[in-house]
């Protein structure tokens, strides 16, 4: 009899187990309401992202239209209709550093990336606390720099810009406005040129460049007077993590970390200056977004960046701000850790393979790095530069960037350019896959016709 009763028991909990289980589902999609004006936008971008381009182009919802349809947008030396059809005699354009290497890490997670725009979204040109500045999308940069540990946020000031190329610039006139004279703008070489082209294109009567730190580092006191000095760490070209050449009092220093991520260099510690310029175009890859953020100490200084940017383009687009803060919280997700496994195993794997690929030449010498502890990953990290610094060898070889082009048909930038020897080359390697393939083979064929060359010389 009792264990009648026991069976009834049990049979009674199950029944009442699965009504609840049955009420608390109805319940959950009745209260869930149907999607309603963003369906129609979420069936286009789907419609978009389900066109076959043969892994080698994408098309895109604001692309060109062709009976009724978006086509293809094919990568460099590919095309035709579905971007199957590699071009022949192709240049390999190791040229810009468009950071579509990361592409696949969006497309592996496009739900949890994707933003629905509406048409209300933020059309004031300001937040609601009279600001341009997301309070929301702020407090996530501060949270992105303690996880990374690439950068001291406390106590400090953050102002948003179209991208860092724009901060860099409202930086150099923050800070030459309370300066006795024009300040000297100064870079160690090699440098990135934009900080010369940039200072010499707006021609103010705050600022001009005056070319090479080192040149003032032994020079008397006089002339290391209102200097403002750019500093990139991981250095571009080089790779190099760098330090400011000149100090004292009259010197103001900009800290350009566009590369300081995971993926590009080991964290050695967080970076704790004066004034330090972030972007997010090396950190996700949407370079195309244009956002950037300056991390600053000084209260007068924030403000006069503020000014500048008020007066340039009364804040940073709205739309953008919305699109970095999902970006940064898919980022944030798991503490970084898919994103940054996923860019430095691509960037180090690049990398070691254009290594052994030149270790077999006596013509082409690539920068060194070696291997570092990395505060982020707690291990010892070997090298993933954003870029191959290269120099040719040979005396006659005095132009790397033809040699390159005319025997291999590769495209990179001139080491004059960065105010360096020609003898230097600069070979981007966070392009997309096809683009760095294609660099590696032109790279490959050209080793082999030295080796073919050698062998002819020798027999």
């Amino acid at each position: 009899m009792a264990k009648t009763d026991q069976n009834r028991y049990r049979l009674v909990c199950f029944i009442v187990s699965v009504a609840l289980n049955v009420f608390l589902i109805a319940n959950l999609c009745i209260s869930r309401k149907p999607l309603s004006w963003s369906t129609t936008a979420a069936a286009e971008a789907e419609a978009v992202a389900s066109i076959s381009c043969s892994g080698h182009g994408r098309a895109f919802l604001d692309g060109l239209i062709e009976n009724g349809k978006p086509v293809c947008e094919c990568n460099a030396c590919y095309g035709g209709p579905d971007c199957s059809q590699l071009l022949p005699n192709c240049v390999a354009d190791a040229d810009s550093g468009d950071p579509l290497f990361l592409e696949p890490f969006w497309l592996k997670n496009s739900g949890r990336s994707t933003v629905v725009i509406p048409g209300w979204h933020r059309m004031s040109y300001d937040y609601s606390d009279n600001s341009y500045i997301s309070q929301e999308l702020e407090k996530n940069i501060r949270k992105l720099h303690a996880i990374t540990k690439n950068a001291v946020t406390d106590g400090r000031y953050i102002v948003f810009g179209a991208g860092s190329t724009q901060l860099l610039n409202a930086a150099v006139y923050a800070l030459s406005m309370n300066m006795s004279s024009p300040a000297k703008v100064v870079a160690e070489k090699p440098f990135y040129p934009v900080y010369k082209e940039q200072t010499e294109f707006f021609k103010a009567k705050l600022f001009e460049f005056h070319g090479d730190a080192s040149l003032l580092r032994n020079g008397t006191s006089n002339t290391i007077e209102n200097v403002i000095e750019f500093v990139a760490s991981p250095n571009n070209p080089d790779g190099n993590l760098k330090k400011a050449v000149l100090e004292g009092p009259s010197v103001k220093t900009i800290h350009d970390y566009a590369y300081y991520w995971p993926h590009y260099t080991a964290i050695p510690a967080p970076a704790d200056e004066d004034l330090m310029i972030f972007t997010m175009s090396k950190l996700t890859g949407h370079a195309g977004s244009r956002f950037g953020w300056a991390i600053v100490k000084d209260k007068d200084v924030y403000e006069n960046m503020l000014k500048y940017k008020s007066l340039a383009d009364s804040g940073t687009s709205k739309d953008t701000q919305l699109r970095a803060l999902k970006l940064i919280k898919v980022v944030l997700e798991d503490g970084g850790q898919g994103i940054f496994n996923f860019a430095y195993k691509t960037m180090r794997g690049r990398w070691t393979k254009l290594n052994h690929v030149l270790s077999l030449s006596k013509r082409f010498k690539l920068q060194e790095i070696p291997p570092s502890f990395c505060k982020y990953s707690q291990t010892v990290r070997g090298a993933s530069p954003a870029f191959a610094w290269l120099k040719c060898a040979k005396e006659e070889d005095s132009n790397c960037h033809k040699v390159l082009h005319h025997e291999a048909n590769i495209l990179g930038r001139e080491g004059g350019s960065f105010n360096a020897e020609d003898r230097y080359v600069r070979l981007s390697l966070v392009k997309s896959a096809d683009d760095f393939n294609l660099l590696l083979d032109r790279l490959k064929e050209l080793v082999s016709m030295e080796e073919q060359n050698q062998t002819l010389r020798s027999s």
